[in-house]
């Protein structure tokens, strides 16, 4: 079932998550539903506050990535409790959009390689370091858990461009090809 995905300004995008247990309420349908919602919106990530939960969890399938990253081919996971153990190497810059906040995007300085613990979708502890686009997209949903969205690492120049962009997105004057939610009560335009 594809879900509304939380628009910038909403609350739940700011919470800090919380660790679930391996006996979460419907936990392999709402993995199910959220890698829908996230193909059905085009995305490569998606955390549980984008779509209204604020537990520390997210998923991600870099595929579209493996044209550029060829070890990307078949990059599908499921991130449960996760702890971003280590960040290394020199920051890098790339171009990052969010679903939950459409039609943005600003280059983004993250860290290359990193080393995660976390839950599987079948609770079985990992420790794995990933690097390149794989990295830079888990850092990107691994905010998203802990209240933190890509405008918090962009220019404080280029924040106050885009601001009225963001306020309009709040208010739901924005244009999306896949169901959101928006905190604001105006009409979409």
């Amino acid at each position: 079932m594809k879900l509304p995905i939380v628009a910038y300004g909403h609350p739940v995008l700011r919470k800090v998550g919380e660790n679930i247990e391996n006996n979460y309420p419907k936990l392999k349908e709402l993995i199910a539903n959220m890698f829908e919602t996230m193909y059905a919106a085009n995305g490569v990530g998606l955390a549980a506050p984008q779509i209204g939960l604020a537990i520390n969890l997210f998923i991600v399938d870099c595929n579209p990535f493996a044209e550029d990253e060829p070890n990307l081919k078949g990059f599908k996971k499921v991130f449960i409790n996760p702890i971003i153990e280590d960040e290394t190497g020199e920051k890098w810059d790339f171009n990052e959009g969010c679903l939950s906040i459409p039609n943005i995007r600003e280059d983004v300085s993250r860290y290359p390689k990193i080393e995660v613990t976390y839950y599987n979708e079948n609770w079985e502890l990992q420790h794995e370091f990933f690097d390149g686009l794989a990295a830079r997209v888990i850092q990107h949903e691994y905010d998203h858990i802990i209240g933190k969205l890509f405008t918090d690492k962009i220019n404080p120049l280029r924040k106050t461009l885009i601001r009225g962009k963001l306020i309009d997105i709040t208010n739901g004057l924005v244009k999306a090809d896949y169901k959101m939610k928006f905190v604001g009560h105006k009409k979409k335009r």
